[in-house]
């Protein structure tokens, strides 16, 4: 029986309808965005396998091509409508920063980057390029790899920053191990960052690292002097 056949108050399209989306389960949300089964499997059923194979949703969306396609049902068109979706959700967020002042919505700010940084499987180190009024002007990806000396080059946060006309920075990357906890090579490139900022009038506002669990703030931890 396919979902067609269900009684309409049990379809999760009219359940969204009539009762919001946050009345779905994750399994009912990603039927909607799969839209239909497979022979003999409704795409309900498809949600459901997809999220015991993966175990989180979070998981699942986080899955590289590869394995999202190896599971039965799934394959390239589908995994493309789950990454655009999730595209759509950060960027919602990053417009949440470019509307309003970021430091009076450090959760923001702190959501925006868990999204953007927290399932990857290598280190990215990024900035948030913000105007005098501390809004977001521009997300910028710039060093792939281990955050030290060798990999970071405060010079190029100090060009971006010329380029897009910013009045202040805020530093983040990731620890794929999802532990926040900085490092002396964190903290000792948070400070070259900071100094060569300065050098041209603009401001470092903080350096965030963000895990598994959560973000850590240097500025908050008083490593930002």
């Amino acid at each position: 029986m396919g979902i067609s056949d269900w009684p309409v108050a049990e379809r999760p399209r009219e359940k969204l309808l009539a009762n919001g989306a946050e009345s779905l389960s994750d399994a009912e949300l990603l039927a909607i965005l799969l839209h239909t089964g497979i022979r003999g499997r409704s795409a309900l059923e498809l949600a459901r396998d997809a999220l015991q194979r993966f175990q989180s949703l979070r998981r699942l969306i986080a899955a590289d091509r590869s394995r999202f396609c190896a599971l039965a049902g799934l394959g390239p068109a589908r995994y493309a409508l789950i990454q655009a979706a999730a595209e759509i959700a950060r960027r919602q967020l990053g417009e949440t920063l470019s509307a309003g002042p970021a430091l009076a919505s450090p959760r923001a700010t702190r959501d925006y980057l868990c999204a953007r940084l927290r399932d990857l499987e290598h280190e990215v180190f990024c900035c948030l390029y913000l105007d005098n009024r501390h809004r977001l002007i521009r997300f910028e990806p710039l060093f792939r790899g281990t955050i030290d000396g060798a990999s970071v080059h405060p010079r190029e946060v100090v060009k971006q920053a010329l380029r897009w006309n910013a009045a202040a920075v805020i530093a983040a990357h990731n620890h794929p191990s999802g532990v926040p906890e900085p490092s002396q090579a964190d903290e000792w490139i948070t400070q070259r960052i900071k100094e060569a900022l300065a050098l041209v009038d603009i401001r470092l506002l903080d350096h965030i690292v963000v895990g598994d669990g959560g973000c850590v703030s240097l500025a908050e931890r008083g490593l930002l002097r």
